[in-house]
């Protein structure tokens, strides 16, 4: 009896983390890389097109080096991506970098010496700003922009999702 209560148990902890497992193991068929994720834009512009490739009408024409866009597909060379206002297309992937960076979501972000609320404020991040990502904790990011380096709340930027945490 002990033992089909340990197995009905074990089946029923595993159901109820397979909603977790999923979204955690889902992986790009050609990089083996985490969907969806963040990447930046490499080159001064880039063309979102409809499809993957090159016949395919340009929708988009993103004009700002670094943007954060997330991945949401892969198809041989081409990533199928979105911006923080959910536009987007398929790019080549030689236009994207891995470089994490966030858009500023909120008019004049705190950028703080520490993590926390209490810590000095050294600049305000206006709405629209691109600050490269230097590191994540749960709540805060360790961002760069131009010589200011400082903690903002994860809840003022896109490009990072809330689960995010590295070094």
């Amino acid at each position: 009896m002990k033992k089909q209560t340990f197995w009905s148990l074990a089946l029923v902890a595993m159901l109820a983390c397979a909603p977790a497992m999923s979204q955690a193991s889902e992986r790009g068929p050609v990089t083996n890389l985490p969907l969806p994720r963040f990447v930046s834009l490499k080159a001064n512009e880039g063309n979102a097109r409809r499809g993957p490739d090159q016949s395919h009408r340009i929708d988009w024409v993103y004009q700002r080096r670094d943007l954060p866009l997330r991945v949401t597909a892969e198809y041989e060379h081409w990533r199928r991506v979105e911006d923080a206002d959910g536009m987007g297309g398929w790019m080549h992937y030689a236009l994207l970098s891995g470089l994490r960076t966030a858009l500023v979501q909120t008019d004049m972000a705190q950028l703080r010496q520490r993590p926390d609320d209490a810590s000095p404020a050294t600049a305000l991040l206006e709405r629209g700003v691109i600050a490269r990502i230097r590191a994540c904790e749960p709540d805060w990011c360790r961002l760069e922009v131009d010589s200011a380096r400082g903690w903002v709340e994860k809840r003022h930027l896109w490009g990072v999702d809330p689960e995010d945490v590295f070094d």
